[in-house]
């Protein structure tokens, strides 16, 4: 069975360290502790007192002064991971923490887990193809030589990295090293930590060139890992559930977010607010337990991410070099169909390609499967639609030969309804407004990943309102936008309403409008 080191970078909070390695050694569980030499030496002391009797906990033998970005992290992580090899020859797992972690399953359940994959797990992706660093230096943090920290030294920092590049100083890296990045918190089997040892006592150029990289605890041991593994013995993943706010800060968990922790699948959660006093003590009990059934429905990023950004929906202070490209023709029409309810947008439009001659296309900015025809590569995926904007309007207009043309929008894509509508062609909008009920608005929730199979009837109730006020005031936002040649439809109003509202918008014969308006099951779910 699965026996789990768990190694503990740290510097502050004795308190919660000491009951962190008592709450994870409790059933079997071993730690390794490195305590930052530059942090307290009586906090140290305390925490080495009150588990002296814990024949589960060690300490590394040497520590060091850790500093953010710089190898002293990595050498603290082999510090501590060398005193754990060595303390527990029954350990199967080694598992990176911080004080800030903690676990959001049963001992149980994380050996059963680890039993069942036999790999490691740590993001391992390839630093120069990927998309993981978002903003700041990227090739300068490996092929220059780093001797100052950043955050201390900001102005040192920068000055030696434009001196280097000045000068043509780049260094080259290890020709037989395809050096990888990811997330520093990892769990790796006991023979890939012994093959990692083994590789630093021989590599010793390998472990200079990261020892002057910058922030190498995204890429040491992801790189090590990678060059020793199989890929088949890789999954390219962290067990620590966390997320980053726009502005790349961790986020906190509080109080209430106890049943969204345990409904992710993962082992461990970062960061656990210090003011979250009632979650650190339902999820310390946790680890222990026995028998808990976990509902995993895996929705917790996209659901922080829809809740974070109500309210933060503003149009922007400059358009986009794309939204400058030439009009769509003055002499064209363009129909913008606006509901939420995609099916029954489509089935307006199926209704009006059978009884008219107008060309109609569905969600071509939402879905990547809408049937187009080929525009020479401008039409082969969502961003270079809507980054291509105009251009590819102008584009279906000619191959369709027609000046009118009618498309599906999804409410929330204002920003492209604000560009049409500035277009010196001439655009009309419809909005299709449908009743939604709580079945409805729970299937949205599921399909669009606010929630999963296993979450819990509670949650999704308090998610609802939520939901169904974002529709609404998406809804609103269209109507008080102001378009010129604006319509609505609603699934409240008689068919005759609607009908003249489409014989408008359309430019059709009443008949004809009245046929789509009566459409059979037009409105259903």
């Amino acid at each position: 069975m699965a026996r789990i080191a768990y190694i503990l970078l740290c510097h502050k909070d004795p308190e919660a360290i000491i009951l962190q390695a008592e709450q994870l050694t409790a059933v079997g569980d071993y730690m390794s502790i490195h305590f930052d030499r530059s942090a307290s030496a009586e906090d140290y002391a305390s925490i080495r007192k009150a588990l002296s009797g814990n024949p589960n906990v060690c300490f590394a033998k040497t520590r060091v002064k850790c500093g953010w970005g710089e190898w002293s992290l990595v050498q603290a992580t082999l510090n501590a991971l060398y005193s754990a090899l060595d303390s527990f020859p029954r350990a199967t797992h080694f598992y990176m923490l911080s004080g800030d972690c903690m676990a959001i399953k049963t001992a149980e359940y994380a050996h059963g887990f680890l039993d069942q994959q036999d790999c490691d797990f740590v993001e391992s992706f390839d630093f120069f193809e990927s998309d993981w660093i978002k903003t700041g230096l990227k090739e300068e943090r490996l092929i220059y030589r780093h001797f100052l920290n950043e955050r201390k030294h900001k102005a040192l920092f920068y000055a030696s990295l434009t001196l280097q590049q000045k000068l043509g100083l780049q260094r080259q890296i290890p020709a037989d090293i395809q050096v990888q990045i990811g997330s520093q918190w990892w769990c790796l089997r006991r023979r890939t930590v012994e093959a990692i040892f083994d590789f630093v006592k021989r590599r010793k150029d390998v472990v200079r060139f990261f020892q002057r990289t910058w922030i190498p605890d995204e890429t040491f041991f992801q790189t090590l890992v990678r060059h020793l593994v199989p890929n088949t013995e890789i999954d390219s993943r962290t067990l620590t559930f966390l997320m980053f706010t726009d502005y790349g800060m961790p986020v906190n968990f509080y109080n209430d977010h106890y049943d969204l922790l345990l409904s992710q699948d993962f082992l461990f959660a970062r960061k656990i607010s210090p003011d979250a006093k009632e979650l650190k003590l339902r999820l310390g009990r946790l680890y222990a337990a026995q028998g808990v059934d976990f509902q995993v429905s895996n929705e917790g990023r996209n659901l922080y991410k829809f809740l974070v950004q109500r309210g933060r929906i503003g149009r922007r202070f400059a358009t986009r070099f794309w939204e400058k490209e030439s009009s769509l023709g003055r002499e064209r029409e363009l129909i913008i169909v606006v509901c939420k309810k995609w099916h029954v947008a489509k089935r307006l439009i199926a209704q009006l390609r059978q009884h008219t001659d107008i060309a109609a296309i569905d969600y071509l900015f939402h879905e990547e499967a809408t049937p187009l025809p080929d525009l020479g590569g401008i039409q082969a995926s969502l961003s270079k639609r809507t980054r291509h904007r105009r251009a590819l309007m102008r584009m279906l207009f000619e191959y369709f030969e027609t000046n009118q043309l009618v498309i599906c929008l999804d409410p929330t894509a204002l920003d492209l309804m604000n560009d049409f509508n500035s277009d010196r062609s001439t655009t009309r909008t419809l909005q299709i407004e449908c009743d939604f009920s709580d079945d409805y608005l729970i299937g949205h929730a599921h399909r669009v990943g606010l929630a999963g199979e296993h979450t819990p009837q509670q949650a999704l109730k308090r998610l609802l309102p939520t939901i169904r006020n974002d529709i609404l005031y998406e809804a609103d936002r269209l109507r008080d936008a102001g378009f010129a040649n604006y319509h609505l439809i609603r699934q409240s109003d008689s068919a005759e309403i609607n009908a003249s509202q489409l014989a408008e918008v359309f430019g059709l014969p009443i008949e004809t409008a009245q046929t789509l308006a009566n459409s059979p099951h037009l409105f259903s779910d």
